[in-house]
């Protein structure tokens, strides 16, 4: 993680608390209306005591809107100015910013719901360092969305969940990742990958673990991030009561470029995580076509009408 910031980044604050408890980052770029309800939500929840934005590049109305929200609000810390330098890079700017004890990482198209945060913070109770807890995250019709909690990411079950193969050939549903069709537990349980719409990490967690790795730029941090924290020791807990609506395909970027920095996120980690050379060569080979299947994703969502 790098700690030094752009040297032509601008901060616009109210007064600060003195010692935040809980710090919300979010990084937002091009995303639409979608923004203000989201930012909305943040502010109505009073466990929140700093909200730290982190703008990678809005258009100048919305720009504006977020510097006139930093003037007015007191618990608004906004970083401007840097340019689009990313996901990862851009959570860890603001994490560096933050000043709380717990660290929520939210997405801009994402709706904190009733006593989320609360949920969030108390399941890290006699838990492990590094521990990582990721919310349920909720369609707009109350239904579980796909990715929330997750399995094993690795090339082949990424392969088989692109291709929903799993579903359709009942031989391979052991590969299997996406887990929202299984019963909800009652309390937080250990899960490989959560979803990166909305997580907490305490400080030292964060610190821990070294941040996000910058070099992703769009996706897949979040499963790298899972994965670091289990291979030192440390778990993922995924805890149902702390939930969260993400609308999804809000960006205002085109969804080739999202899905072209998914493809090559996927094969960047695949390839970091091989502890063979078989893994690696395998990873390498099928870099290609998980690049393939991502960027070919829009078009599908296209012809069917739905994501996949």
């Amino acid at each position: 993680m790098n700690s030094i910031l752009p040297s032509h980044s601008t901060f616009v604050t109210g007064a600060r608390p003195v010692r935040p408890r809980v710090s919300v980052v979010m990084v937002v770029y091009q995303t639409g209306e979608a923004l203000i309800k989201s930012i909305e939500h943040v502010l109505a929840e009073p466990l929140v005591d700093e909200f730290v934005i982190i703008d990678n590049g809005s258009p100048p109305e919305e720009a504006e809107r977020l510097r006139a929200l930093g003037r007015t609000e007191a618990r608004v810390v906004l970083q401007q100015g840097h340019g689009n330098v990313g996901f990862a890079r851009g959570a860890n700017m603001g994490a560096e910013t933050a000043r709380g004890e717990y660290i929520v990482f939210l997405n801009p198209d994402a709706n904190l719901q009733q006593d989320c945060v609360e949920a969030l913070v108390s399941a890290f109770e006699d838990q492990p360092v590094p521990t990582v807890v990721g919310a349920r995250v909720m369609n707009t019709d109350g239904s579980e969305q796909r990715g929330g909690r997750r399995g094993e990411v690795t090339p082949v079950t990424t392969l088989l969940s692109f291709g929903h193969l799993t579903s359709v050939f009942k031989s391979l549903a052991k590969f299997e990742i996406h887990r929202e069709a299984e019963t909800l537990p009652e309390a937080p349980v250990p899960m490989p990958t959560i979803s990166g719409a909305c997580f907490a990490l305490r400080r030292e967690d964060f610190e821990l673990l070294g941040g996000f790795d910058e070099g992703y730029f769009l996706h897949v941090e979040d499963i790298d991030l899972c994965w670091r924290a289990r291979q030192a020791g440390g778990q993922v807990l995924f805890q149902p009561t702390a939930q969260v609506i993400h609308l999804g395909h809000t960006s205002q970027e085109h969804p080739l470029k999202v899905e072209f920095h998914k493809g090559v996120g996927l094969s960047r980690y695949f390839i970091k995580r091989a502890d063979t050379i078989q893994r690696y060569v395998i990873a390498v080979l099928l870099a290609p076509a998980i690049l393939l299947m991502s960027v070919s994703r829009p078009l599908i969502w296209k012809v069917t009408g739905r994501p996949i």
